[in-house]
């Protein structure tokens, strides 16, 4: 096969990016192009940037300075770039960056299909090449985001709020699972908010219960909920379906309220707690994510303590901790960055510190008990698992020790747990 004919696909960033890429790389494959993961195999590289925060740019700037250093050794013909960088920074970009051969924003999949000299399918928008293991894959509910947060350049790079129909979403949902996947995993930039704008109101639950029923679909996992909006419906969806994970990924970034209003998120820290004792009293054994900002421009050494009181007060069972990221043309620009990037780091150090001793207490309770996994992967002398209290990439794993008997990678499995560490468990085939 030609060269000329082979496209490799680079997807940096979240999750979002992953679908895009996949619908892409399926109407790549419609066009009687090749696909190859290799870029140096390729004729053309395609590279969907992540423009989110000051880490991820530079990634993706490395990224594109790398393909074109192949393409400035002869091998490559041509470089694209796309994404959400290139949505926000396409001038800019073209300008420092010459030798990329064309720059598209988000979702721009005809333009970029013509680029390559094909036609966009779009009947077949809903169809993807799946890039996940088989058995696990992400449905992109929506687009885009409302919500004024201060620190975030979503709306900038992704525009509004836009829902996907539940019919496409159910047509979607069936062509994931006849193609192997068991797990679906709910994405968007805000869940909470999806349908208002298609239904005149949040129809987030009446789509789950509708996923549910999709034949193949055994565990539907919810994840970036906005704390503002989370209605009772959602909750009594999670606490009385079997086929959602009892599990919550719930962005809170803070809890003082001097930066809540400055981060402009539209809840107080009362809310916010409401909220989560209401989701462990209607959702027994819960397992709740969430993330924080680290350093935002006016968090003061007390706000900074309010959050530490906080951690330990409501004992997340999984958070993550970013850096804030001073980003152009967000309402947060003109704080500037007065917190120096070491004591940034340094809280965020000991807010992981705070969450590795809970993290620990909390695996701790799950010895001697059984619980029901998927086998995901083999790696040296462990099969490698996750539970419904566990999203793929981003929280723990639990390991099984090799023995005798024959699994198959994909499937569902009762263990018994034995042993822990800070954040994996460690558990025994029991069935």
């Amino acid at each position: 096969m030609k060269k000329n004919n082979k496209i490799s696909v680079i997807t940096l960033g979240c999750s979002k990016n992953t679908v895009d890429s996949e619908r892409l790389m399926n109407q790549i494959k419609l066009n009687n192009l090749i696909l190859t993961d290799n870029p140096e195999d390729a004729g053309t590289v395609i590279i969907n940037t992540c423009g989110f925060i000051e880490a991820a740019k530079e990634e993706s700037i490395n990224t594109i300075l790398n393909a074109i250093a192949l393409k400035k050794e002869g091998k490559l013909n041509k470089v694209i770039v796309a994404g959400c960088l290139s949505e926000r920074y396409e001038e800019e970009l073209k300008r420092e960056i010459g030798d990329v051969d064309a720059f598209f924003g988000t979702e721009k999949y005809e333009g970029i299909l013509h680029e390559l000299g094909g036609e966009l399918k779009y009947e077949l928008l809903g169809e993807r090449v799946i890039t996940t293991p088989s058995h696990t894959a992400y449905l992109k509910i929506s687009e885009g985001c409302d919500h004024p947060c201060s620190f975030c350049a979503i709306p900038i790079m992704r525009g509004g709020h836009k829902s996907i129909p539940i019919d496409k979403l159910i047509e979607e949902a069936g062509f994931l699972t006849r193609n192997g996947a068991k797990e679906i995993i709910i994405i968007a930039q805000d869940t909470t908010d999806y349908g208002r704008d298609l239904y005149g109101v949040p129809s987030l639950a009446q789509l789950l219960s509708k996923l549910s029923n999709v034949p193949g679909v055994e565990w539907l996992r919810l994840m970036y909920a906005y704390p503002s909006n989370f209605q009772d419906e959602v909750i009594e969806e999670i606490a009385s379906n079997p086929k959602i994970c009892k599990y919550i990924d719930i962005p809170l970034q803070h809890i003082s309220d001097s930066v809540l209003k400055s981060m402009r998120r539209g809840v107080t820290s009362k809310r916010t707690k409401e909220l989560l004792i209401k989701l462990r009293e209607r959702i027994p054994g819960i397992t709740i994510r969430t993330t924080f900002i680290a350093g935002y421009p006016n968090e003061k050494q007390s706000d900074f303590e309010e959050l530490c009181e906080f951690i330990k007060q409501i004992r997340f069972d999984r958070i993550g901790v970013f850096t804030y990221s001073v980003e152009e043309n967000t309402s947060s620009f003109i704080l500037g960055d007065p917190i120096p990037e070491k004591e940034k780091q340094r809280r965020k150090d000991i807010l992981m510190e705070i969450q590795k001793g809970i993290s620990l207490d909390i695996n701790k309770t799950f010895v001697g008990s059984k619980i029901r996994v998927l086998v995901e992967s083999k790696e040296g002398e462990f099969y490698i698992a996750r539970s419904y209290r566990d999203a793929p990439e981003v929280d723990g794993e639990i390991l099984i020790p090799i023995d005798e008997r024959e699994i198959t990678l994909g499937k569902f499995y009762t263990v018994e747990i034995f042993d822990y560490n800070d954040y994996d468990i460690y558990g025994r085939f029991s069935d």
